[in-house]
């Protein structure tokens, strides 16, 4: 008979990689307990030397990395890794490296310019209908990828009663936002009780709030911190959606198999966003092994980012082409539940712009010339008596719903207004010229 992975998680045996541990002696009980792996984090270049052989002009380019940014690897993460491959992409996500010393021209400390956006301590708003919230600047491992690396582990490591009171008042201030997604660091590494509090300070007093997201690389770096008592914590608040972040096969195990099987048993659904990462996983044919244990363990593709131009990444970032390579590896030949989107996450807050192959080849007035996966071509003829349900001039019941509250139609798609005034969307920053001759424009940018 198969034994569930939430039983068999709850067994006995230890897992392989810590046997083969300098952990192998610590009682199971100890080891899965989350509260353990954080005291006994990994933070310091000698402390890595009792678990991977590393050269001297090895440990001093570490420490050399560890005066520009922070450091930590739980256990459980730590003995994931080979330490006979230098190459083994858990070492390279979790170990800092001679790459994060070296800083291009084009290195941004925050580059998606989520300060710049701060509507109140820790949130973000840049999309018209929700805000990323960041409630705590502390992870269970700082990954060297991180696009926040400047910010994790800064003090106070949570979110103050004050600051919450701020948010609040922000999102009462803003009823069209109806989807807030609390981030970090990692919100789960908040207590039970704490995590609760906000959640039920959320609920309870911003009513226009439809749905709460939470993103955690926890069931990845940390799976002892997923308990069946947070799980029911999370299931009182739903809906309830989680983003956590696989990005390598080698991360599933049987303890962060049993982590995502207790949040989805929840009714909690889960959804993934990978990195894409210079040689840790720009493969085709590894990216499509991933995405097949992200749907078996019922976790949906979401994102395949692009990896952002943060400061000390250069090393890890792989060209667009790459991406779309790799999308053209999937689309068509694996289900499409298991085909995420391909995304730029654009410098200085622009957003995520889906980038993916040619599907369009040409069109004219009543046909659009398409080609699948396979290369093939087609020709699909449009209706040439076409008429909307919300025509120009003539909108619709929803349409109309929608314009009474008032709500603005931001960026491209407001350019599909009847309103001969909005033809064109220009930048809101004036040239030096310009400023003493037109007014700036008011109100936040989308």
């Amino acid at each position: 008979m198969t034994i569930p992975v939430t039983e068999r998680s709850a067994s006995r045996a230890q897992p392989s990689y810590k046997e083969r541990s300098i952990w192998r002696d610590v009682p199971n009980e100890e080891w899965r307990d989350w509260h353990w792996q954080m005291r006994h984090r990994i933070t310091t270049a000698e402390e890595l030397a009792r678990i991977l052989p590393m050269t001297p002009r090895e440990q001093r380019t570490i420490e050399r990395a560890l005066d520009r940014f922070r450091f930590a690897v739980p256990p459980y993460y730590a003995s994931l890794i080979d330490p006979d491959d230098p190459e083994c992409p858990i070492r390279l996500q979790a170990i800092p490296g001679e790459g994060e010393l070296t800083l291009s021209d084009f290195d941004i400390e925050d580059p998606l310019n989520e300060e710049g956006d701060s509507v109140a301590p820790g949130m973000t708003h840049r999309y018209p209908d929700r805000v990323l919230w960041v409630v705590v600047h502390e992870c269970a491992m700082l990954c060297r990828h991180c696009t926040r690396k400047r910010k994790v582990g800064e003090r106070p490591a949570a979110i103050t009663d004050a600051q919450l009171d701020a948010g609040i008042a922000y999102l009462n201030e803003h009823t069209e936002i109806r989807d807030v997604l609390l981030s970090g660091g990692d919100p789960l590494l908040l207590s039970d009780e704490r995590l609760e509090h906000i959640l039920k300070r959320l609920r309870a007093e911003a009513p226009s709030v439809e749905i709460i997201r939470i993103g955690s690389r926890l069931p990845v770096t940390m799976p002892q911190r997923i308990t069946p008592n947070l799980a029911a914590t999370l299931k009182r608040y739903h809906p309830i959606y989680l983003n956590t972040h696989f990005n390598v096969p080698k991360e599933f195990t049987s303890e962060s198999e049993a982590a995502v099987a207790l949040l989805a048993d929840a009714g909690i659904p889960l959804g993934n966003q990978t990195v894409l990462l210079r040689s840790v996983n720009d493969c085709w044919a590894l990216m499509r092994k991933l995405m097949h244990k992200l749907t078996v363990n019922r976790i949906r593709p979401y994102y395949i980012y692009q990896c952002d131009l943060a400061e000390g990444l250069m090393h890890f970032r792989t060209t667009v082409a790459k991406g779309i390579e790799i999308m053209e590896h999937l689309r068509g030949h694996i289900s499409g539940l298991a085909v995420p989107t391909f995304v730029v996450d654009a410098p200085g807050g622009g957003g995520k712009i889906p980038v993916h192959p040619n599907y369009v080849v040409s069109q004219h007035e009543h046909k659009v010339i398409l080609r699948n996966f396979e290369g093939r071509i087609v020709a699909y003829e449009e209706p040439r008596d076409y008429i909307g349900m919300c025509s120009e001039g003539h909108p619709c019941s929803h349409c109309r719903e929608v314009l009474r509250e008032g709500l603005e139609t931001v960026g491209v798609a407001g350019l599909f207004d009847d309103d001969p005034g909005n033809i064109a969307l220009i930048p809101s920053a004036l040239s030096p010229e310009e400023e003493g001759e037109e007014e700036e424009p008011t109100g936040r940018s989308a």
